[in-house]
C-alpha cells in the first residue's frame, strides 16, 4: 500500500458490480451514509455500518441487512480498535461528521467550536483512513464526504469551508500516498435528509423551495443520488484523487440557505 512506482496493477474491467466485496460506511446508519450503504448493498456488497453506538434493528429495520460496528471517529484509539475488529475489506466510505450548526462562528469567545468540528470531521476522517489502510484489499478504495461550502465560502461558515477544503486536499494527498489504493471525495449539495431536522420546519421548507426554484436540476437531492456516486467511485478503477460534485448544479447559482 505504500507508494511504489514499481507496482504493476492489472487493468480491470469497469463494472458497477460489488458482489463479493465488503464495504465499510462510517456514519452509515442515517441520512447520506445510509443512502450509500443501501446503494452498495443493492450492488451486491456485504456492508458494515459504523457509528458511535449500535442501533436496534427492531426500531430501524432499514439496518437489518448490515453488520453494525461501534466507532467514534473523534476517538483515535476507538477508530484503531474498530478497524482491527473489522479486518480485511474492500472499500471505505466516511460520511460521518458533526451535527448542523456544531461549528460555531469565527468571532466566538473561544475556539472550542472550530476545534471540535476539526476534530470530528477532518481528524476523524484522517484517523479512519489511517487505520483502515492496512486492512484494504487489493483494488480497494476510500471515499470521503464534504459539501458545496468547501468550494464556495458562506457567511458564518468559516470552520466548515476550511475543514471541507482540508478533507478534499487530504483525499488528493492520500491518492498519491496510498497508491494504488484509490482515494476520492464526494461533494454533495443540498440533500434532503433528516440532517436538517434541527432547523424549524418552516425554515427547511423555505430551503427546499429555493432549491427547486434555483438549482439547475430543479429538484431536491436524495441520499440515493450520493449513493449512486459512491458506487461509481468504488467500482471505476481509473478514478482517484478527484472531487465528484453531486449537487444539482448548486455552485452555478446564488442562493442562501
Amino acid at each position: 500500500m505504500s507508494n511504489s512506482a514499481s507496482v504493476q496493477v492489472p487493468t480491470p474491467t469497469p463494472s458497477f458490480d460489488l458482489t463479493g466485496k465488503r464495504v465499510v460506511v462510517v456514519g452509515g446508519k442515517k441520512a447520506i451514509g445510509l443512502g450509500v450503504a443501501q446503494a452498495a448493498h443493492a450492488m451486491g456488497a456485504a456492508v458494515t455500518v459504523a457509528s458511535r453506538r449500535n442501533t436496534s434493528v427492531e426500531e430501524h429495520p432499514e439496518l437489518a441487512a448490515f453488520e453494525q460496528v461501534v466507532l467514534d471517529i473523534s476517538d483515535e484509539t476507538a477508530v484503531q480498535a474498530a478497524f482491527e475488529a473489522i479486518g480485511p475489506f474492500d472499500h471505505l466510505i466516511v460520511t460521518a461528521g458533526p451535527a448542523l450548526g456544531a461549528w460555531g462562528s469565527f468571532m466566538d469567545p473561544d475556539m472550542r467550536g472550530v476545534r471540535s468540528y476539526l476534530e470530528a470531521k477532518f481528524l476523524g476522517t484522517w484517523a479512519c483512513a489511517r487505520y483502515a489502510a492496512p486492512h484494504l484489499q487489493a483494488g480497494g478504495s476510500m471515499t470521503f464526504l464534504t459539501g458545496g461550502t468547501g468550494a464556495r465560502a458562506k457567511l458564518g461558515l468559516a470552520a466548515v469551508t476550511s475543514t471541507f477544503a482540508a478533507v478534499e486536499l487530504l483525499s488528493q494527498s492520500l491518492a498519491i500516498e496510498l497508491a494504488p489504493i484509490r482515494v476520492n471525495t464526494i461533494r454533495p449539495g443540498f440533500i434532503d435528509t433528516n440532517f436538517w431536522e434541527v432547523l424549524p420546519p418552516a425554515d427547511v421548507e423555505e430551503i427546499r423551495a429555493k432549491v427547486r426554484a434555483k438549482f439547475p436540476a430543479r429538484r431536491l437531492g436524495t441520499a440515493g443520488d450520493v449513493g449512486h456516486a459512491a458506487v461509481f467511485l468504488m467500482t471505476n478503477p481509473y478514478v482517484t484523487g478527484t472531487v465528484l460534485e453531486v449537487s444539482g448544479g448548486e455552485l452555478l447559482v446564488d442562493w442562501i440557505f
